[in-house]
């Protein structure tokens, strides 16, 4: 209504542009300020979908909150929201204060959790937005969403080097960095080779480079089997300088997890072990950053 009066005064391409110049810093300040709540800022992101990055993403932050970290998970993947199913939320509904905040839903006392499936009527439902909308529901989700303090603010990027892992990284303009999620064999290699790339463009430090699905333990024998080769993750983090985290094993049990909605991480699964390794060298590499604010 304010830019409807401005254009009726007379005067209105100079107060219609300072109008929306102003609404456009008190934005970039509430999106600061509420940022600023957040000590640790962590965004996973894969060249290929498929990988497992969605359960990679949703295990880090549920085993931080396990070990006593206040931790946000952001699903900014607009079209294939994984994160209500890998934690048994579907059906939950966002609510807000009437005063354009949002509440995330509370998976436990230490995590908190905002996804474009907390807003759909059906889970069936396609997102059809272009660019344009996608930035302003990420926006609003960083900057309306009342996250409050946290530790750590995981952030699950759909695959590829598009609009969302592109407006996270211009709004996050300090995070710690990227956590770049690839399966062995080559044909994942390839794209993710072009995730470290976009980061480096956007001189978004990458963290390291996790290697999921990374050799199949047949239970009834004992027989290592590595189905989608072995080793790919490590050599290609070495060829581009940079950190390689660990590995994931294939078990079923990831799988079985996944769809029931419970975190493996929290499990008895072979993963365990290597899972936390990779989440310790995280912390570490996080915590000697001393946290980036914005």
């Amino acid at each position: 209504m304010e830019e409807i009066l401005m254009f009726t005064n007379g005067n209105n391409g100079e107060n219609a542009v300072k109008t929306k110049q102003e609404k456009e810093q008190e934005a970039a300040q509430q999106l600061k300020e509420n940022l600023d709540l957040i000590t640790h800022k962590i965004v996973v992101l894969s060249g290929k979908g498929g990988v497992g990055k969605s359960t990679v993403a949703a295990n880090l932050a549920a085993t931080l909150a396990s070990q006593g970290a206040r931790v946000g998970l952001l699903d900014v993947d607009i079209h294939g929201p994984s994160i209500p199913t890998l934690l048994h939320l579907e059906g939950k509904r966002l609510t807000g204060d009437g005063d354009e905040k949002l509440f995330p839903i509370e998976y436990n006392e230490n995590l908190k959790v905002i996804s474009i499936g907390f807003l759909l009527q059906n889970a069936d439902d396609a997102v059809i937005w272009r660019g344009p909308l996608k930035f302003s529901a990420i926006r609003q989700f960083l900057k309306d969403v009342v996250w409050g303090e946290l530790d750590y603010l995981i952030i699950d990027s759909p695959p590829g080097t598009g609009d969302e892992p592109l407006s996270v990284c211009q709004m996050i303009e300090n995070a710690d960095g990227a956590v770049i999620v690839t399966t062995p064999q080559d044909l994942a290699l390839a794209d993710v080779r072009k995730s470290i790339s976009f980061c480096r463009s956007l001189k978004m430090p990458v963290i390291g480079v996790v290697e999921n699905m990374s050799g199949f333990t047949c239970p009834h024998c004992g027989e290592t089997v590595n189905i989608f080769s072995k080793g790919g993750g490590e050599t290609m983090a070495a060829e581009m300088d940079v950190r390689f985290l660990g590995s994931i094993p294939i078990d079923t049990r990831i799988s079985d997890n996944g769809d029931s909605g419970t975190p493996f991480s929290l499990g008895e699964s072979g993963a365990v072990a290597p899972f936390r390794n990779i989440v310790d060298t995280i912390k570490t590499i996080t915590d000697k950053n001393g946290g980036n604010k914005q």
